[in-house]
């Protein structure tokens, strides 16, 4: 039989490393054909994480533009589809998480009578503001879609009680643990030196020496989410600086996050501290091995609460609420929101109490083994084979 076209979309970093094992895993399949397509979202970031994976799109939109809105990439990218699905029209269609991409996508296959499966589906926080847009935007693609494959029962549970149809919906584990695992044994084979990291991401010799080489604590930070713009990231920094300055022995990298609205009060408040690294953005590879070697995290990041549990590591979520539940109740991720004493608070306990932090370290995490992307691929294949 000839093999089913199964594009596999992609627009920023975390899209492609959350589809990265599923390309290559629908890649051992007799009955499945992945194509793989960009629309470069995020151009930059994500042809970085393409590298890593040794991806070559089979086509690339090359949609970004710089000041774009979410009302022009939106239009841009039906437009592009149209034009593609003009020419090649799939057997279906995979979109991962919540973006602008994955929307636009789903719209435009639906329009087609195109199958789509959503990876990640059924994340909720039941709050369109928070995180926006994405939140609209994943709400809107799980009832189109063929496949709603959910990470964690949660998130079936949500579909379900929105009234999607029970057969279209899967739990699988997220595809993020797959690459992360993946990751983590390439840099266990790697063996790279505190030093030679320091030396790549522009960290002195100094601190390699006190923090990055395990010889003294230190903290991982992540934030970017446009929600916390203005006072929430005037408060983030506020607590960081506030842990940096109650605790001698603990040192903070921090790779800064692109966008101005980060850069701004991040540079002004905390450029300069002896025990506070701000770095640039680390590739996928470089951020496993900090996460790895870090004491904690503390993010506003989605794909960190999946992560960091992998490889043992609390985190201290900078955000009111959150569409990955199953950490907070499973007690590897705490919500901190941006509220200084908050996150001092909570820092503090994990600095202070050894038992508590081995006890959450220990904890199991709640979004799969790292067997989703096989689990996806079976389940496509037994679709087109009957």
């Amino acid at each position: 039989m000839n093999r089913k076209k199964i594009a596999i979309v992609a627009g920023t970093r975390p899209e492609v490393i959350k589809m990265a094992q599923v390309y290559h895993v629908l890649k051992t399949s007799d009955i499945l054909e992945p194509v793989f397509i960009s629309t470069a979202q995020h151009r930059q970031m994500l042809d970085q994480a393409l590298r890593i994976f040794s991806i070559v799109p089979d086509f690339d939109m090359d949609i970004m533009q710089a000041g774009q809105t979410l009302t022009d990439l939106t239009a841009r990218l039906l437009s592009a589809w149209k034009d593609y699905f003009s020419k090649s029209k799939p057997d279906a269609v995979l979109v991962q998480g919540d973006t602008t991409t994955v929307l636009a996508t789903s719209i435009a296959a639906f329009y087609e009578r195109i199958p789509i499966g959503h990876i990640e589906a059924g994340l909720r926080t039941y709050n369109f503001d928070a995180p926006f847009p994405e939140e609209m935007n994943r709400r809107l693609t799980d009832p189109i879609s063929k496949w709603c494959f959910a990470p964690t029962k949660c998130s079936y549970d949500n579909l379900i009680r929105e009234g999607v149809n029970p057969a279209s919906c899967f739990i699988t584990g997220n595809t993020v643990i797959d690459s992360l695992l993946w990751m983590r044994e390439r840099l266990t084979k790697d063996n790279i030196s505190a030093f030679e990291m320091a030396k790549k991401c522009g960290i002195s010799e100094d601190f390699a020496r006190e923090f990055l080489s395990g010889k003294k604590r230190w903290i991982l930070v992540t934030g970017h989410r446009r929600e916390n713009f203005g006072g929430g990231f005037e408060n983030i920094c506020a607590a960081i600086k506030g842990i940096a300055d109650k605790y001698e022995d603990v040192g903070i990298v921090y790779p800064v996050h692109l966008n101005p609205n980060v850069q701004e009060p991040v540079n002004r408040l905390l450029a300069g501290h002896e025990r506070i690294a701000l770095i640039k953005p680390l590739s996928y590879e470089d951020f496993i091995w900090f996460m790895d070697k870090s004491f904690f995290v503390l993010s506003d990041s989605g794909g960190v609460q999946e992560e960091a549990p992998s490889l043992s590591k609390p985190v201290l979520v900078m955000r009111d609420t959150t569409e990955r539940p199953e950490g907070v109740e499973a007690g590897t991720c705490e919500l901190v929101g941006t509220d200084v004493a908050k996150i001092m608070s909570s820092a503090s306990r994990l600095l202070d109490d050894g038992a508590e932090y081995r006890r959450r370290a220990m904890l199991k995490n709640p979004y799969g083994d790292g067997t989703a992307c096989l689990k996806i691929k079976e389940i496509l294949e037994k679709a087109f084979v009957c």
